[in-house]
């Protein structure tokens, strides 16, 4: 009994085929077509697609029959998405069959009824597979063919129930592909990216949301997709979309010719990512009329061009009455990339919209282009408007690159009136391709013997014969450089440790010439405060010339003393060898306190200069500087400097009471003292 069920279920596959081969062509297009009476919803294309039987989801009528044949591009293989395929069970398939072929190679793509579990799907050349029919879903809802062409033959006599066939297909490049009827609750994952084909817009399946929030999970992804403008529908494509957490109320919204539903909280939400979709700043409107207004007041209103910015207050932009192929232009000042467009009415107050609309755009603003979508054979209409207060949001796929922008009403309700936004970004700088130049196979020596094998470098191409000697060149160049670096690097910072040591030395020598020890008078030497020879003031008498930084007075040369004399206090910087250190000055007018530290000597060679003395002690002890008094000499309670002379001064005079042993000895030839220095 089984084997005679085989049998007949095998000759009704071979009749089916038969009838399917005997159809004959039908003028199809590349992506195929379709032949009958039970065919529904369906839209081929090259790269994707969909069908269904007539009157999807609810019954197929009674004896129909459809043939659809699907084409792939040469070089690619059909794969095919199982949607919903609900048949009503019979006996040998006597009442509804679905049957998937290969004319060209005799193949059979159907399934075998299991006594247990659900069919399976079979993709190898095998007739005794036989037709489809049962009513619960394949396990693999996808089939992967061998094959660029398929035939798809559904038939269907007397029955009651069965909502017959859904079936997408997309070419082997989109292993991605899914079906119409997959929800965003059918992944967990964060990030999904699949592949929708086209024709899922007219397919049974609700969706809540809009693109600004974002649509609930248990939206009809592919649906979802077209709504938000991210794919079109009559050409599908990839999608990619997050799942994130959801929200409280999902509000509805007319978008691409669909209609989403208000919905409440969900787990998640899905928002589709577009990468194109800012909003673009308008720099100047303009309109082919626009309407005066005279209210009942007597005041005048005018719906200007520049009325027409979408989310201003207030009434809109609304063309004259009565003018015909009104139109209204958007300039954005440079060339874009315009992927969207929304439109509202006038305003709640004043019922005027604009229900369908064309669209045309230029680059100069003289030639115009209308836009015709992806099929390219007429011009595009817009599905615009129901109120005057709701948007609509419409995609351009492919976008629109232009700077100028016009729309062109097609109906509207009571007047032409309209608010307007475009969304894009900036086109992409795509740079010209380089021309293909093919390159010249250089031919290599076999070597006789195999070389050894030495670890390629990067980015350079050695010859085996040579790589050893270039190599060591290498390394030598870059000893050498690194030498010579090591090597400046030093000498750069030698000069910089000598540098400030340099500037103290000279900041001390500096137009002084340098004495030494045995030339320059001990502080031993130096008369006490009361000596009336004493060189430096402790008061300041009047006309003393002591208290003005005159650079006519210099600092003497001193002899030097014996160790035995006495000693006191100097007011004289010492010496660089006695551990004196410099102070942070850059001339000798700068004090770094109150007060100078020490005093600096003047330029060599003053015009006149101050010897000091002090009186030669009685005895055989003389003062070294030459200066000689009596002892017991009164002394001055103030010493001061003595002003110079005239260059043709008298020389200097001997002291009164002091004979020889007052005079002061002139040192190393300079000018003799003034007149009128004398003791006390």
């Amino acid at each position: 009994m089984r084997a005679g069920g085989g049998a007949a279920r095998g000759a009704l596959a071979m009749a089916l085929l038969r009838r399917c081969l005997l159809l004959g062509p039908l003028g199809l297009r590349p992506a195929g077509g379709q032949d009958g009476d039970g065919c529904g919803h369906t839209l081929l294309t090259p790269h994707s697609g969909t069908l269904s039987s007539k009157n999807y989801p609810g019954t197929y009528p009674n004896h129909t029959a459809c043939r659809w044949r699907l084409r792939a591009p040469p070089g690619t293989s059909l794969l095919l998405a199982f949607g919903d395929v609900d048949l009503e069970p019979s006996e040998r398939c006597a009442r509804s069959s679905l049957l998937l072929t290969d004319p060209q190679a005799g193949t059979t793509y159907g399934a075998r009824a299991c006594p247990q579990g659900p069919p399976i799907l079979s993709t190898a050349p095998s007739l005794p597979a036989g037709p489809y029919c049962r009513n619960s879903g394949p396990a693999a809802p996808l089939l992967v063919t061998n094959s660029s062409t398929v035939t798809v033959l559904f038939n269907s006599t007397s029955h009651r129930s069965g909502r017959g066939v859904l079936l997408s297909y997309a070419t082997s490049q989109h292993p991605d592909l899914v079906s119409c009827l997959v929800r965003g609750t059918h992944y967990t994952q964060e990030q999904v990216s699949v592949y929708c084909p086209a024709g899922c817009k007219d397919i049974d399946g609700d969706i809540w949301g809009n693109p600004s929030q974002g649509y609930r999970d248990t939206s009809v992804l592919c649906k979802a997709a077209v709504h938000a403008g991210v794919i079109a529908d009559e050409l599908g494509g990839q999608v990619t979309l997050s799942r994130e957490k959801g929200i409280t109320l999902y509000e509805s919204a007319f978008a691409n010719g669909l209609h989403s539903k208000r919905g409440s909280l969900s787990e998640k939400r899905l928002i589709f990512h577009k990468a194109c979709g800012d909003a673009l700043e308008v720099a100047a409107f303009n309109a082919s009329s626009w309407w005066h207004e005279v209210d009942a007041l007597g005041q005048d209103r005018a719906w200007a061009a520049e009325r027409a910015v979408l989310g201003t207050a207030g009434h809109s932009w609304a063309a004259e009455p009565g003018s015909e192929a009104a139109w209204l232009e958007l300039d954005l000042g440079t060339r874009r990339n315009i992927t969207g467009i929304t439109t509202k009415g006038s305003s709640e107050q004043y019922d005027y919209y604009v229900t369908s609309y064309r669209v045309s755009s230029s680059r100069d603003g003289k030639n115009w282009r209308p836009y015709r979508g992806s099929g390219g054979q007429e011009d595009k209409v817009f599905e615009g408007n129901a109120d005057s207060h709701g948007e609509v949001s419409n995609a351009f796929i492919p976008p629109i690159v232009a700077r100028y922008v016009r729309i062109t009403p097609q109906s509207w309700h009571q007047r032409v009136a309209l608010k307007v936004a475009l969304v894009g970004c900036q086109p992409a700088r795509v740079r010209a391709p380089r021309p293909y130049v093919p390159s010249v196979p250089k031919e290599v020596p076999v070597p006789t013997s195999r070389p050894a094998s030495r670890t390629p470098i990067p980015g350079v191409a050695l010859d085996p014969e040579k790589a050893g000697s270039t190599l060591l060149v290498m390394l030598l160049i870059g000893g050498f450089l690194l030498l010579c670096s090591s090597l400046l690097l030093l000498a750069f910072l030698c000069r910089r440790k000598r540098k400030p040591a340099a500037e103290l030395n000279y900041g001390i020598t500096k137009g002084y010439p340098k004495l030494e020890s045995s030339q320059v008078c001990s502080l031993q030497s130096l008369l006490p405060p009361g000596s009336p020879l004493a060189s430096f003031p402790t008061a300041a008498a009047p006309g003393d010339l002591s208290q003005t930084h005159s650079p006519d007075y210099a600092e003497p040369d001193l002899v030097q003393v014996s160790p035995s004399s006495q000693t006191g206090p100097s007011t004289f910087k010492p010496l660089p060898d006695e551990g004196y250190t410099l102070p942070l000055v850059l001339s000798h007018y700068d004090v770094p306190g109150p007060h100078h530290e020490y005093a600096e000597p003047l330029p060599p060679e003053p015009e006149y200069a101050t010897p000091f003395c002090e009186p030669e002690p009685a005895g055989p002890h003389r003062n070294p500087c030459g200066a000689a008094g009596p002892p017991g000499a009164p002394r001055s309670p103030s010493a001061r400097y003595d002003a110079p002379t005239p260059r043709g001064g008298a020389r200097a005079e001997r002291t009164a009471g002091g004979g020889g042993e007052g005079r002061c000895r002139r040192l190393r030839g300079g000018p003799a003292a003034p007149p009128g220095h004398r003791a006390g």
